[in-house]
């Protein structure tokens, strides 16, 4: 008789998941995928699924992204003046990630967007504002990130005697990044699609970023 799913316990398995180390039907591959089961990364049909929602993706979470930040326009411009600082952001991300391996995209999604948030009210009335949150885990990857740009203006002021890094190139920045973030993700609980991506621009044993004359080939537009 043939064997069945070691999720289901109903249809015919037909794939290897390597999440349980099973064989599971294609449909519960397809519901619980990033959502109960912790798909590595190296998973063909994980994979797949990402080339094929990645549109779809990008159209539906890119303008959600943009509703939060609907008057913001980042021209290509900016990318390129401060290419230094968004890598700097990223591998800041990055580093978070891999300090925590239990982070998902979503919870660089909600820090990135706290910390937009908080620099959208510093820029508009100069008034500093923290949104609270409870999440310990986004706290500690809101503090790489801001570690990050306190370095990145002290580096500025070794170099030319003064930081020219503006609150509102930050937030641009983080904007940015958002809007990528939101645009890689799958939106599911579990999803790593930003994380993995993130992880293959800054490998692991790689510990300065890459001058400007490499960023170019780094930053990606969503």
């Amino acid at each position: 008789m043939p064997l069945s799913c070691t999720i289901c316990e109903e249809r015919k398995e037909k794939r290897f998941c390597p999440a349980v180390h099973e064989k599971i039907c294609p449909q519960c591959c397809g519901e619980q995928r990033e959502v109960t089961l912790d798909c590595p990364s190296g998973c063909p049909y994980l994979q797949q699924a990402r080339e094929h929602a990645k549109a779809q993706n990008e159209r539906s979470d890119q303008r959600d992204g943009e509703a939060l930040f609907a008057d913001f326009e980042i021209p290509e411009q900016f990318l390129y003046e401060r290419e230094e600082l968004i890598l700097g952001l990223s591998f800041a991300l990055a580093k978070s990630a891999r300090a925590d391996r239990s982070l998902m995209d979503r919870d660089l999604i909600a820090a990135v967007s706290s910390l937009a948030k908080s620099y959208q009210t510093l820029v508009n009335s100069s008034l500093i504002y923290e949104p609270p949150t409870a999440n310990v885990a986004h706290q500690i990857i809101a503090r790489e990130v801001e570690t990050m740009i306190k370095g990145f203006r002290e580096e500025e002021q070794g170099h030319i005697g003064y930081a020219r890094l503006r609150d509102s190139d930050v937030l641009k920045a983080l904007v940015f990044l958002l809007r990528m973030g939101l645009g890689r993700t799958s939106g599911r609980p579990k999803s790593r699609a930003f994380v993995d991506f993130l992880f293959a621009q800054f490998p692991e044993k790689q510990s300065v970023i890459a001058g400007s004359e490499d960023a170019g080939s780094r930053i990606v537009i969503p």
